[in-house]
């Protein structure tokens, strides 16, 4: 039986996790898939020479020794970003090869087009790792949770904007040490802005998504609110009202339209969610026959992530040496059923929300705010006015809960509070997360 031989683009964190992975577990793979799987190449612009347990394998600076071999039947692409990436992936479709990648960037903007190209030429797409590292989410969606309508999705997404959450909620620390903290020990990049600013997140949620319900969506259709302004203060308001806050990903599907957004999002203590700290991912799916499922583990990380990619590779491995490519589609629906579908309007949206007014200490201050609340039909469920006042400023907080309400309303009555004189800083708005058991 015929070996299938596979290329590697990036000899990175993830690239060297991935060939790890092929190395130590070469010998079970071969016992699953019936054949030995071999890393033939790797090409990297920066690398001249691979460790020595690796030194077999041949080592290129030039892509195109990949494409061009005919004995490689999987190319592996692990450089991320947009470009090269998109053009390297569609080069290796060209050359009839099966492709793996972990680029959510790359999946959630450019994918119809590389699946589009991979259909044409009768190859797979393998994107495992591209959601939440080495938890097999997408395989779940596409194979176990198959039988079932989808009808709600809630993720942790982003291991450092969690990590981050994580360490302010439980030693107080401002999110600027906290960030410097995680830069420090490798959780977060130099320029942070995506995974603080929920962008990562919102990439993933695009390739969920899709995959859950059969749509078409774009990135700049999802609501994507991040964490950089959450304060010590926030969380432990949070903490006395039996909340924890988390930066969700989140969708509900409600048939003619399926919401879209991510946002830090207070979560009930007994919901599962809010037990997930530190680094870790977690992602809670409602099916209408399953009822609720958790997806728990490391969303990142050179071995988890290459555990992902090389799960990918023995799928399609396996689809080779038995002669049923494509037997499951990529997007878990056949392409011809993936069709645009409305996106629920933010300002449609209705849940509790969590208020952090910052407002001089002077009589009338509270009614007026709540004067205001009330005109848009924002009821209030409690405030707390506590806390020391600034002494450059005079500023004290008011923190108030609601009741449900709608996000348009909650708009024009933040618009008009923030007008106030007494109103000395931005308003911090957190939406609460109604625990679907609850409903």
């Amino acid at each position: 039986m015929k070996q299938i031989q596979v290329g590697l683009i990036g000899f990175g964190t993830v690239g060297s996790g991935t060939a790890q992975v092929f190395y130590d577990q070469s010998e079970r793979l071969a016992k699953k898939v019936g054949s030995a799987i071999v890393l033939k190449r790797i090409a990297d612009i920066n690398v001249t020479k691979l460790p020595e347990h690796l030194a077999h394998i041949e080592l290129t600076q030039d892509v195109h020794d990949i494409f061009s071999d005919p004995e490689i039947d999987i190319v592996v692409e692990l450089i991320g970003g947009i470009e090269p990436a998109r053009t390297f992936i569609l080069q290796a479709i060209e050359k009839g090869k099966h492709v793996v990648t972990a680029n959510k960037a790359l999946v959630s903007q450019h994918g119809k087009e590389i699946f589009d190209a991979a259909a044409a030429q009768g190859v797979e797409v393998g994107f495992e790792a591209s959601v939440a590292g080495g938890i097999p989410v997408i395989k779940a969606m596409k194979e176990g949770l198959a039988a079932n309508r989808i009808l709600s999705i809630m993720g942790i997404l982003n291991g450092t904007a969690n990590y981050i959450l994580t360490q302010m909620t439980d030693y107080g620390t401002p999110f600027d040490e906290v960030l410097k903290d995680a830069q420090n020990k490798g959780y977060a990049e130099a320029d942070p802005t995506y995974d603080v600013e929920g962008i990562d997140t919102a990439h993933k949620l695009a390739i969920i998504m899709t995959i859950a319900y059969g749509m078409e969506i774009s990135l700049d259709a999802i609501n994507t609110e991040g964490i950089s302004r959450i304060k010590p203060i926030d969380i432990a308001f949070a903490g006395e009202f039996g909340y924890r806050i988390k930066l969700l990903a989140i969708s509900r599907n409600h048939g003619e339209h399926v919401e879209a957004r991510v946002h830090p999002t207070m979560v009930p203590e007994k919901h599962m969610l809010a037990s997930i700290n530190g680094a870790y991912n977690g992602i809670h799916f409602n099916g209408d026959m399953v009822g609720n499922v958790l997806f728990y583990g490391l969303g990142a990380g050179m071995m988890p992530t290459g555990s992902a990619v090389v799960a990918d590779v023995v799928d399609i491995a396996r689809n080779i040496i038995y002669g049923s490519v494509s037997r499951v589609p990529s997007l878990s629906y056949r392409p011809e059923h993936i069709k645009p579908r409305a996106i629920t309007p933010m300002e449609k949206l209705r849940c509790p929300y969590y208020f952090r007014f910052t407002t001089l200490d002077k009589p009338g201050v509270l009614s007026n705010i709540s004067g205001i609340l009330g005109k848009y039909g924002i009821s209030i469920e409690s405030v707390l006015q506590k806390g020391r006042r600034e002494k450059a400023t005079g500023a004290v907080p008011i923190v108030m809960f609601t009741y449900e309400a709608e996000e348009a309303s909650v708009n024009k009555a933040l618009e008009e509070i923030s007008a106030l004189e007494a109103c000395v800083d931005e308003t911090v708005r957190i939406r609460i997360l109604v625990d679907e058991e609850e409903e």
